[in-house]
């Protein structure tokens, strides 16, 4: 892998052994499904049979009758507590418990509470609903046209700047429309030798955290404490005080380590539920989801993507992009990702002629959300099936077709935002050289065929968003960091310590990081998208900074000659006379953001930095099973300056793999709107026999001038070209391209019957 030397402090590019290890590898580290507090109640959760119905009647005597209930409680009876007992972050269209109707199989209904959670795991099988069923409907193309409407009325939240513009709308399954027309799309086709046409399918899928979804509330005086497994503790205060009407204040989150998050424990989940019902029965209240129940919470998009190119000479000319989100039953995060991807949909070509159609649909699926890459890879996964079609039907190499027409530095994205500190070219390069593209390859004898196939993507970063943090420098000269970034495995406890020793001159091991306690430490919108090492990257760098521009006035107020070799320890003992005091520094980032034309939805500044990551593979099928197998995994990507390589190294290598589950095997399998396959018995993720014979990873040389120390985020890049590199790979093998996932044995071997006639 290659690195960039370290900063001359020497933290920063140093592979730092991550802070929480120790702790997770003796089993000390915390969690919230571990904690218990006294007089605490387990809470179980009765859900809906139906994908799509209006409740008649919920009958909960029984359930009531169990010995050791302490109570039931259905929609109704939260509405006593909370008036509009409805949450999100792009809508307010999702109940603490369901009222009036039911949108999909699995959603919360009613509740039961007890001590002990096998009494209400026993009582919640009791409670009996009737519902009169409506008609569903779960494709994300039908959901434009359905005479079945999701949602009557869309209220929007109001919460992100970026998201101004959503409006309530009435009797549509059309949560967000984001158009795009850069140039005339039209003539472009008209003037063209080729006109090339596709459609291109993703599945819905699970994020499957190891550590399931868990919040636990504890109501005090005028005053409530949640602990919950969130990447968002900061919006969690704000859209519980938002519920109950009280002031920030009386709202504090905690955040302990994550188990994994991925996108699944974003914004609100179980969180306005524990609040509600522990305020009602002012006892603590703990709900922990099994596995199979994390099913029915939220998910990741399922797509549907139509994409229209014209060629000349070689080039592409003009592109029209139809992109349609499945987002269940609630919007959750959907309009974000459906405007904030849906503008990439071209790819990472110099296309002058753009039109691009994003919906976000309403459907009676279970909800859906961010799930690492933020619907990237299903962009990915259709512009670069697109781009190998064109390049085979031209008989162009795909290498050679994707130079022709790759964006370059300083050129302008769809959107109409230059390109910037983006090693596009670089990291395809990168690829073929390692790969050996020009050379001679062994393609195979008999019925197992060889292929290999090439992909490349990008993502824009989320904004505007906000991060404060704050740095701690004690009497004795140690430090703290006090910031609302959530360490879920991704390494930003380390990588945030390495940026404050790199400002201050000290070691890395030496920063005590201070975990999400929104008592404690400061704002951050969310850990999500990539963000975090340059939003909050910044913020802790100014932080530092601001502390150690303190330090230098303290020694200069001492009367000490510019250059003395004082550390903060002797400085705090020269003024104090004893080891005391602290000095505290606070840094606030928010990057440049000019929201788009709502006329055209152009910006010359939609995003502070570009992810780019690629992928390349070489594969074996055997064409009289369909059997994949992955000989050679090359994973490229422009992260800037990596802050530790290592960790780096890691976030690479589970990203793809991540993805590589999503593109052979993982599926939600429904039966009129029933998930069939809600376990890891029926559900398949990646397993060490799934690991390619050969991964490598590799960060190309390059630096973000405008991030924290010349790096940006990397936690999703490696997930932008798996799929399309396979699906590539096996149609150089076998000859016969898939346009939907996954790519299971069965559906590779049908496709080459087919073929076969």
């Amino acid at each position: 892998m290659n690195v960039m030397r370290p900063m001359p402090g020497g933290q920063v590019g140093r592979s730092v052994p991550r802070l929480e290890a120790r702790q997770k590898v003796t089993g000390r580290a915390e969690y919230v499904h571990n904690l218990t507090v006294p007089g605490m109640l387990h809470v179980k959760v009765f859900r809906s049979t139906v994908p799509h119905g209006r409740i008649l009647s919920i009958d909960t005597s029984a359930a009531e009758a169990v010995d050791g209930v302490f109570r039931v409680i259905t929609g109704e009876d939260v509405k006593t507590l909370v008036s509009e007992p409805y949450y999100g972050p792009a809508f307010h269209d999702q109940p603490v418990l369901a009222l009036e109707k039911v949108r999909y199989v699995g959603e919360p209904v009613a509740v039961v509470l007890a001590e002990d959670p096998y009494i209400a795991a026993e009582a919640v099988q009791l409670i009996t609903a009737e519902y009169e069923e409506l008609e569903p409907v779960f494709d994300e193309v039908e959901a434009v046209t359905s005479k079945a409407v999701v949602h009557d009325v869309l209220r929007p939240a109001g919460t992100f700047p970026d998201l101004k513009h959503l409006v309530g709308r009435r009797d549509t399954n059309v949560a967000l429309d984001y158009q795009l027309r850069r140039g005339d799309v039209d003539a472009a086709f008209a003037e063209a030798d080729r006109v090339f046409e596709h459609e291109f399918r993703t599945q819905q899928t699970m994020h499957t955290p190891l550590e399931p979804m868990v919040s636990l509330a504890i109501p005090g005086h005028e005053s409530l404490t949640i602990h919950t497994a969130s990447q968002s503790p900061s919006f969690v205060r704000i859209e519980i005080a938002r519920l109950l009407g009280w002031p920030e204040n009386r709202v504090r989150v905690v955040v302990p380590h994550l188990g994994g998050g991925f996108g699944a424990k974003l914004y609100i989940k179980l969180e306005a539920l524990v609040a509600c019902l522990a305020l009602m029965v002012r006892r603590p209240v703990k709900l922990s989801l099994t596995m199979e129940e994390q099913f029915y919470t939220i998910s990741k998009h399922a797509s549907t993507f139509r994409i229209k190119s014209s060629v000349k000479d070689g080039k592409v000319t003009g592109r029209r992009c139809e992109v349609f989100w499945n987002g269940g039953a609630y919007a959750d995060i959907g309009p974000r990702v459906t405007q904030k991807s849906g503008f990439t949909a071209p790819g990472p070509y110099d296309i002058e002629n753009v039109s691009i159609d994003s919906y976000a649909l309403y459907t009676n699926r279970p909800p859906a959300g961010a799930l690492r890459g933020f619907g990237i890879p299903q962009l990915v996964w259709a512009y670069e099936g697109h781009t190998d079609l064109i390049a085979r039907e031209l008989g162009i190499d795909p290498v050679e077709f994707r130079r022709n027409n790759i964006l370059r530095e300083g050129r302008e994205q769809a959107t109409g935002t230059a390109m910037k500190d983006a090693a596009i070219e670089a990291v395809l390069e990168d690829i073929a050289a390692k790969m050996e593209w020009s050379k001679p390859f062994d393609r195979g004898t008999g019925p197992v065929k060889r292929g290999r196939g090439i992909a490349i993507g990008f993502k824009a970063s989320i904004s505007p968003t906000t991060s404060v943090a704050i740095v701690n420098v004690y009497g004795d000269g140690s430090c703290s960091l006090y910031l609302s970034t959530v360490d879920m495995g991704q390494g930003s406890d380390t990588a945030m310590a390495q940026i404050v020793a790199e400002t201050l001159g000290i070691d890395t091991e030496n920063v005590k990081v201070i975990h999400p306690d929104t008592d404690v430490t400061p704002y951050d919108m969310a850990t999500l998208g990539s963000r975090s090492t340059f939003h909050m990257g910044h913020a802790v760098k100014l932080a530092a900074q601001h502390a150690r521009d303190q330090l230098s006035a303290l020694s200069e107020s001492l009367g000490l000659p510019p250059g003395t070799n004082y550390g903060p320890k002797d400085l705090f003992k020269k003024k104090y006379g004893m080891q005391a005091g602290n000095i505290v520094g606070v840094g606030t980032y928010i990057p440049e953001y000019k929201s788009p034309d709502p006329a055209t939805g152009l910006s010359e500044n939609v995003t502070p930095f570009w992810m780019i990551g690629g992928t390349g593979v070489e594969i074996e099928v055997d064409s009289e099973t369909g059997h994949i197998r992955i000989l050679r995994m090359i994973n490229a990507v422009d992260c800037g300056r990596p802050l530790n390589p290592r960790v780096v190294e890691t976030q690479l290598s589970g990203a793809a793999l991540m993805q590589l589950g999503f593109t052979l095997f993982e599926n939600m399998e429904y039966d009129n709107g029933q998930v069939t396959n809600a376990s890891f018995a029926d559900y398949k993720i990646p397993g060490i026999h799934d690991v390619p014979l050969r991964m490598e990873n590799d960060i190309v040389e390059a630096e973000q001038v405008s991030g924290p120390y010349g790096a940006k985020g990397v936690g999703e890049s490696a997930t932008f070209g798996v799929s399309p590199a396979i699906a590539s790979a096996i149609h150089d093998a076998v000859g016969v391209r898939l346009t939907e996932m996954p790519l299971t044995p069965e559906a590779v071997f049908r496709a080459i019957r087919a073929q076969q006639g």
